[in-house]
This record gives C-alpha cells, structure tokens and sequence, in this order.
C-alpha cells in the first residue's frame, strides 16, 4: 500500500493531535465497531477533555481552520482504508488456528511456538507470531537468528550502546545486538 502524499510530510504536532485525539475519542466506535471519524466538535471536545486549547481548530468567523479540516481528512482516510481495506483482510481466531497449524505441518516445524500472555483456557499460541517465527526460520539456512528475545534492542558504537528500543521485539536478525532485521508482530 502506497502512503497518501497528502499525509506524508505533516510535523510532530499534527501526528499529536492525531495519536492524543484518538487515545481520548478511541479509536474505534463501539456501536457501528469501525474506526472513528471524529468531526470538529469531536477534535476540539477531545482538546478540551486533556485540558489543552483548542482554538487553533476555528477560525475567526467559527468555521473549521484548515489544521482542523486536515486532521479530519486524515481520520477519514484511516478510517475508509481500514474499514474497507484492512478489515476483510483480517482472520478470526479460528482461521488464525487453522493457518498456523497448517503452516506447521507443512514445515515440519520444530520452532519453539510462542505463547499469547493470556492464563488459563486462554492460553494458546501466538499464531501470527508463530507462523512468521516458523517462516523465518525455514528459510535462515543455519544463519543465527533470535526468535524470541527477552530483552531491549540497541545498536552500538565502538562497543558502547547509542540506541536502546523501549519495547521488546518479536525477533531479531542477527540478534539483538545490532540487528540487520527486527520484527514486532501485532494480533
């Protein structure tokens, strides 16, 4: 998927008030369960709940400002793509159970399998997780490979580390230790 020009070169403040305005609204409505498109009552009501100004989003004579009309161009765009595209896309849990056992018969896989961090009946396997996991590892020939790191990645200079990742990764190639590759998989 190509990204839309229009979004491509916005500054830190626009993605703020994308990530802060849809962390208030949410993203998604709970009634129709598709992505939210909020309108300029919906922007400026988000602001104003986070104690933080709004009046950047009206202009003078109270019509929406062109920030305010781009921030919902942005949100519509979200929305159609992923409402529209994205959504037909997606397995359920069953289809999600059925592909990874498939994949892992078909690769005789003996890759560790990494577990969901649900407890109890809800403990299973991670399956996109697993199956990229057993993917890789069909096709690494020997070379090392960290399936399942428990710790942060850096990258380093003269033996010293300058970048340290906050969040754990999925996997990492080489290691992760400088990687040449990292994988975060969302499910």
């Amino acid at each position: 998927m190509k990204p839309d020009q229009r979004f491509t070169s916005l500054d830190k403040a626009f993605w703020a008030h994308v990530r802060s305005i849809s962390e208030e609204l949410g993203y998604t409505d709970r009634k129709t369960k598709e992505i939210r498109i909020p309108n300029h009552a919906d922007l400026a009501l988000a602001l104003k709940q986070l104690s933080l100004s709004a009046d950047h989003l009206t202009n003078k004579d109270g019509s929406p400002s062109a920030f305010a009309l781009r921030l919902h161009a942005y949100f519509a765009y979200r929305a159609e793509i992923l409402n529209k595209q994205v959504r037909p896309l997606l397995m359920n849990a069953g289809e999600a159970e059925a592909l990874f056992q498939k994949v892992r018969r078909e690769l005789r896989s003996t890759t560790t399998i990494t577990m969901n961090k649900q407890k109890g009946k809800k403990k299973k396997p991670a399956f996109l997780t697993s199956i990229v996991n057993m993917l890789i590892d069909a096709k690494r020939n020997n070379l090392p490979c960290n399936l399942d790191p428990r710790q942060l990645t850096s990258a380093t200079r003269k033996g010293l580390p300058v970048r340290t990742l906050a969040r754990r990764v999925d996997g990492a190639f080489p290691s992760v230790i400088n990687p040449v590759a990292l994988w975060e998989i969302k499910e």
